[in-house]
């Protein structure tokens, strides 16, 4: 399960700035358009805290809970 909600948030990482784009140059609000190129990087962290090995050598998100 969690590997179709980090595969959803890097699709989203690509989209929102596409979308922000397309947005921007049809002369949107401002505002949403930074929102969204935001919460692109946020996503962004987010999938490389889960992703990228910590010092130990293992990723959090190959750990299962205790």
């Amino acid at each position: 399960m969690q590997d179709v909600a980090l595969s959803l948030a890097m699709l989203m990482v690509f989209a929102l700035p596409l979308g922000a784009l397309a947005l921007w140059r049809r002369g949107g609000a401002r505002k949403q358009v930074v929102l969204m190129l935001v919460l692109a990087v946020v996503m962004a962290a987010n999938v490389a805290i889960w992703v990228l090995p910590t010092s130990g050598g293992s990723a959090p998100v190959g750990q299962r809970p205790d």
